[in-house]
């Protein structure tokens, strides 16, 4: 699916090629001016108030956004979120709108984050590969409804990984306890409840990672299924969490889809977060 028409009056009229971004009041601005985002169908008058204080993106005829779906653009460019209340967009992600570029429309995927340290959980030490989890799951439509930190406990961490599937969360990521250390027991508490290994996880992060230490293969990360839920293990310091994700984010929307029936619009295929 293409953006067939970028149609703004008080900008001038069309564009071929404007810049998205938010202001510090968390409004949309396109090439600086604020602007609210809308979208429109190909076919569709463009004449009414709606145009002409707003942005508005023409889409095939067959494109549907729900209120809370995200609209992605491009491969990691813009990324906008419809607001549930109105038709307007909000931006998660800077970046270009240009006419013909390939855009996906993205269901929100329910993710929670689990951070194990026993530090963390005694308040002795700041959580940063949670929130940092948080917001890079955030740039694949993965909006985070739970969030907790326990310690380096096996019971502690299969309870509440458990817990969450149970209610339907679909994306589960957990931060700590993947090194050699005799507290370190996220991988086998989360092998002990799993339905499925998805080894290729865990492969991937420490093939990738090897370009940033050599130590990379200690790591025992790993991803697992259990009903629904796609569950992956991440280093503990955020730099190490950071790596591991952008190690595997290639896939990790296709495969949350894959495993719960979700689908992304974009014209050509139904998964990945770039568009070709």
């Amino acid at each position: 699916m293409k953006i067939l028409r970028l149609y703004a009056p008080s900008l001038i009229g069309d564009h071929t090629l404007c810049y998205v971004h938010a202001n510090k009041a968390g409004r949309s601005c396109i090439n600086d001016v604020e602007l609210p985002v809308r979208t429109a169908h190909a076919g569709e008058a463009l004449t009414d108030e709606r145009s002409a204080g707003a942005m508005t993106i023409v889409l095939p005829q067959h494109a549907h956004i729900a209120g809370g779906d995200f609209l992605s653009v491009g491969e990691n460019d813009a990324l906008l979120r419809r607001n549930a209340a109105d038709e307007t967009f909000s931006v998660c992600r800077a970046g270009f709108l240009g006419v013909s570029e390939a855009v996906e429309i993205w269901k929100p995927i329910s993710t929670a984050v689990l951070t194990v340290s026993d530090k963390g959980s005694r308040g002795e030490r700041v959580d940063t590969a949670g929130p940092e989890l948080e917001r890079l799951a955030f740039n694949l439509g993965c909006v985070t409804e739970k969030k907790k930190i326990v310690p380096d406990d096996p019971d502690a961490i299969r309870e509440t990984v458990c817990e969450w599937a149970s209610q339907g969360i679909n994306l589960i990521l957990t931060t700590g306890g993947t090194g050699l250390s005799p507290r370190d027991n996220t991988p086998e508490a989360l092998l002990s409840i799993a339905d499925k290994v998805v080894p290729g996880f865990g492969e991937m992060m420490r093939m990738e990672t090897l370009k940033y230490t050599p130590r990379a293969f200690l790591t025992r990360s790993v991803a697992v299924v259990r009903g629904t839920s796609l569950i992956i293990s991440f280093p503990g310091s955020m730099r190490g969490a950071s790596q591991c994700f952008e190690a595997i984010s290639g896939g990790l929307r296709h495969a949350v889809e894959t495993l719960t029936g979700l689908s992304s619009e974009c014209g050509n295929h139904h998964h990945s977060h770039s568009a070709s």
